[in-house]
């Protein structure tokens, strides 16, 4: 390419994008343009690490863009979190790139947007890693997207890579994706997240001829601090009286969904603007955050990692985490949201006591074991004709999450498929990867002791975080605690402690009937229980520890029978109200729970009967990982005493996880004569917290 023609085409890309950013001043930063001319002019594969708020939606919509200009065909964009590349279509739409997405959320626009795409009206094509599994779409509309495709772009290409710490199995398709490509298609992948392990798994799958254009990851102005572990009392009241005195808006991240819920709701009742976002949030609530978000309407927002890859908001002034994330690199991720456009931002690692717990179940249900695998492949093959997923979980002792997971992975692998009827065994040979999953694993655990490493470390914070990352670029920043020597301990004032303490005391939690018998059909209304009330979570900031105390010692304290009695008579109030009481009996330790349903009873004035009965041992529930399994254990596990009062009982028991024994007792109750059944638990230990 001559100097004149480098000069054309600069000049060319230049304009697209001040367009892009609307602004006539915009310069491109070192390598974009660099990044551009590969795709555009070269028609190569590119992988592109750089820091998250560099720019790698600039270099994609504008390539594609001039390649369209060239004549070329639309772009296949996949990135793995749609509805948080809203804010970057509207911007490419600036420039005259037509973006659309297929997505589960508009199927009504499908017809209309396959019709553009043909009478090519679209510029680039968004989808997820998951549309990929759609089988409509790969036989149907892949094979001619990837023939006539301009660009094919890979966002968030770490997750290709089981050893990222986000691998997503359906992005191991895009390798077939890639087998469809004329090699005339330039590939571009983009990530901010790959150390050089992962660098290389990604050239591996997309081709070892990727020109990589690595830029530095430090994130200049990030402030970054670390408190010690602390109860969750302490976290609540510290971010209640810090976060009015941070300006602007910024996310707290918790590890779980239900954490984020609290961490919302504990605010807003500070006079704190919050909402909680995650992946239980659905399509409209999402969007509808994220512009308040966007629109400084709100101070924060507590959200799981579901609000991350592809979120943008460059005036983000802070970035708390209320919880350990279980790797610094998905920490880097997250921190790396605050400050992009900004010349001061924070980003601040509070601990807690329960952050190691969470991470190893995480790691733990990363990948099922080899006895479930082979139990699922060889039940697929004893079978003539397709099985559904509930006609699994009878027969395999796995967690519905961790089923719909291997499930893919399997089919990733070719080893099952899914058809209108159910999952089948394809006939392609199949054997379990057991040194990966060991070797990846291994990789895990390492990245938590990283994790540990640098809440603890006394060496420059982004500087290690740049070492884990492997960018040679890395140098201390010289505004992180530890290169201040500002190694302040987490602190708050006594009233807001207490406030805290009260509200994870006052947050009951309902207990939801169950309304399905997995394989057996619907629960008759009048054999359900009613919704019930637990008073804590197990080992919470506010009665949780108290009660895993009690259930060591086998004796509970007088001040959660005193909690339980105000929850019931004053907060739950249930309508009609009970007349007796009851309690799930346990041959283990038959005393605790009768005694503290006898003393329950006794603080609300109503009679405490012995109305059920073990009737064969079972296995605990916590070893049932999925509704068949808990529900076969337990469904002959008690039986009725004759003679059963006829009023509403209040059926106590100290734990609730799985919620089916109380659905099965609450059933034989109300067979037997009872009116209505209200569920009542010290702790709900079920682990929804950690899984969700």
């Amino acid at each position: 390419m001559s100097n004149r023609q480098a000069e054309f085409f600069s000049s060319e890309a230049h304009e697209r994008l001040r367009a892009l950013t609307n602004d006539q001043s915009s310069t491109f930063r070192p390598g974009q343009l660099e990044a551009i001319e590969q795709l555009v002019l070269q028609r190569t594969r590119v992988l592109l690490v750089q820091r998250t708020g560099w720019g790698k939606s600039a270099v994609y919509f504008i390539a594609t863009r001039l390649l369209r200009d060239r004549g070329a065909g639309p772009t296949l964009l996949v990135s793995p979190l749609l509805a948080l590349m809203r804010n970057q279509i509207e911007a490419a739409l600036r420039m005259g790139v037509r973006a659309t997405t297929i997505n589960s959320s508009n199927q009504e626009e499908w017809e209309a947007v396959y019709a553009a795409i043909d009478s090519d009206r679209i510029d680039v094509l968004l989808i997820s890693p998951e549309r990929l599994a759609n089988r409509d779409f790969r036989t149907e509309h892949l094979p001619s997207l990837a023939r006539r495709g301009g660009l094919l772009v890979v966002d968030e290409v770490h997750c290709i890579s089981d050893w990222g710490h986000d691998f997503r199995p359906d992005y191991r398709r895009i390798k077939g994706v890639l087998d469809l490509l004329p090699r005339s298609i330039p590939v571009l992948g983009c990530t901010a997240t790959a150390n050089d392990r992962v660098v290389d798994d990604v050239a591996d799958q997309l081709g070892n001829e990727l020109v990589r254009i690595r830029g530095p990851l430090g994130r200049e102005g990030l402030r970054l601090r670390v408190y010690e572990p602390a109860h969750q009392q302490m976290r609540l009241a510290w971010l209640a009286e810090t976060i009015p005195k941070l300006p602007g808006t910024g996310i707290v991240y918790c590890l779980t969904i239900r954490d984020a819920d609290r961490v919302a709701a504990w605010l807003s009742s500070q006079g704190i603007i919050a909402v909680a976002y995650s992946g239980d949030s659905d399509n409209d609530r999402r969007l509808e955050i994220e512009q308040q978000l966007l629109g400084n309407q709100v101070k924060v927002v507590a959200a799981t990692s579901a609000l991350g890859m592809g979120f943008d908001k460059p005036d983000l002034s802070f970035v708390i985490h209320y919880q350990a994330p279980g790797s610094p690199i998905a920490y880097y991720q997250q921190v790396g949201r605050a400050g992009r456009n900004l010349a001061d931002s924070w980003g601040i690692l509070l601990q807690g006591y329960e952050d190691a717990d969470i991470q190893n179940y995480f790691i733990d249900s990363a990948f099922p074991t080899i006895v479930q695998a082979h139990e699922i492949v060889g039940l697929l093959e004893q079978t003539a004709s397709p099985l559904k997923l509930t006609e699994i979980e009878r027969v395999v002792n796995v967690r519905r999450s961790r089923l719909h997971q291997l499930l893919k992975i399997l089919e990733v692998d070719d080893a099952v498929e899914r058809v209108p009827a159910g999952w089948q065994r394809t006939l392609q040979p199949w054997s379990y990867d057991s040194e990966r999953v060991e070797a990846v694993t291994a990789l895990r655990w390492g990245e938590q002791s990283q994790m540990a490493e640098y809440a603890s470390t006394g060496q420059c914070r982004m500087n290690l975080l740049r070492s884990y990352l492997d960018d040679p670029h890395a140098h201390p920043c010289g505004i992180c605690d530890n290169c201040l020597s500002d190694h302040r301990k987490l602190g708050a004032g006594s009233q807001a402690v207490q406030a805290a303490v009260d509200f994870l005391r006052e947050s009951a939690l309902s207990i939801e009937p169950r309304k399905q018998v997995p394989g057996e059909g619907r629960i008759p209304t009048d054999q359900r229980c009613e919704p019930g009330r637990v008073l804590a979570l197990w080992r919470d900031g506010g009665w949780g520890a108290l009660v895993q105390r009690g259930k060591a010692e086998g004796h509970f304290d007088d001040e959660l029978v005193d909690a339980s009695a105000d929850l019931i008579r004053n907060r739950w109030k249930p309508d009609p109200a009970p007349t007796w009481v009851s309690y799930v009996p346990s041959r283990r330790h038959p005393a605790l729970v009768r005694d503290l349903a006898q003393r329950i009873a006794q603080e609300l004035g109503l009679p405490c009967h012995d109305a059920v009965d073990t009737a064969q041992d079972t296995q605990p529930q916590k070893f049932m990982q999925n509704s068949a399994k808990q529900y076969a254990n337990i469904k002959d596990a008690f039986r009725i005493v004759p003679d059963v009062p006829s009023g509403p009982v209040l059926l106590v028991d100290d734990i609730v996880d799985s919620r089916w024994t109380f659905t099965v007792i609450a059933a034989q109750l109300r067979r037997s004569g009872a009116r209505l059944v209200y569920p009542f638990a010290l702790a709900d230990t079920a682990g929804r917290s950690a899984r969700d």
